[in-house]
């Protein structure tokens, strides 16, 4: 693929995959926000494409072989999607939620709407998580695994729209937390709750664009699974 100020950054995202760390070390959306060409998403923020693309290419030159899903089957890439993004959330989840009370009942009264915000934020993100994962793995995936991904339009779309929901969760928790940098006075929890968050934002931004601008975008192509 010829990469240009015009391509979509979602579409880099799946052809090249080293570019998401230079996506999200520069705030550039490529989950949610991937059918926006390059020169957009970099104008809203702040940064140069041709920095962009040369930071990508220049990446690629160093050793190390990142998968390309766009080769693999649609069942292998549900497989990936569920073991890599899906299992371990089982267990993030609840160590976050634990974290962000903890926090919230020690220091929610140095400031309580940002405490409360970020835990009532966490809270609603996993309520929203959850019951996604689970309509994924009990209705979608088996859909397309039956091979009828092109007939998938209406659940695509609802999961798309809970992507949008998600996506806007993250923004505010990164408000919210100062883009996950605590502050001097901060008690280890404090510290890893933040890392926590962070670690999670990235994690599901790289796990919504597989879905979006790979999984979801190939099924509705395909009768293949």
């Amino acid at each position: 693929m010829h990469l240009s100020p015009t391509t979509a950054v979602g579409d880099i995202a799946a052809g090249h995959p080293k570019s998401l760390k230079v996506f999200h070390r520069h705030g550039i959306d490529f989950c949610c926000g991937g059918r926006r060409p390059l020169a957009q998403a970099c104008e809203q923020s702040g940064v140069d494409p041709q920095a962009i693309l040369d930071a990508i290419a220049e990446l690629e030159q160093q050793p190390g072989i990142e998968p390309n899903w766009e080769d693999a089957s649609l069942s292998a890439l549900m497989d990936h999607i569920t073991d890599r993004y899906h299992r371990p959330l089982d267990e993030e989840l609840p160590r976050i939620e634990a974290m962000a009370r903890r926090v919230h009942h020690v220091h929610g009264a140095k400031d309580p709407a940002r405490f409360l915000g970020i835990l009532k934020t966490f809270m609603a993100l996993r309520d929203e998580l959850v019951p996604h994962m689970a309509k994924e793995e009990t209705i979608l995936f088996p859909w397309i695994r039956t091979g009828r991904g092109a007939e998938a339009q209406t659940p695509v779309r609802i999961m798309l729209i809970e992507h949008e929901a998600v996506a806007g969760m993250l923004h505010k928790l990164r408000e919210l937390t100062d883009h996950y940098q605590p502050p001097p006075e901060a008690c280890g929890t404090w510290r890893a709750l933040f890392q926590g968050l962070g670690d999670l934002e990235l994690d599901l931004m790289e796990h919504i664009h597989m879905e979006n601008n790979i999984l979801f975008r190939r099924a509705l192509q395909s009768q293949a699974a």
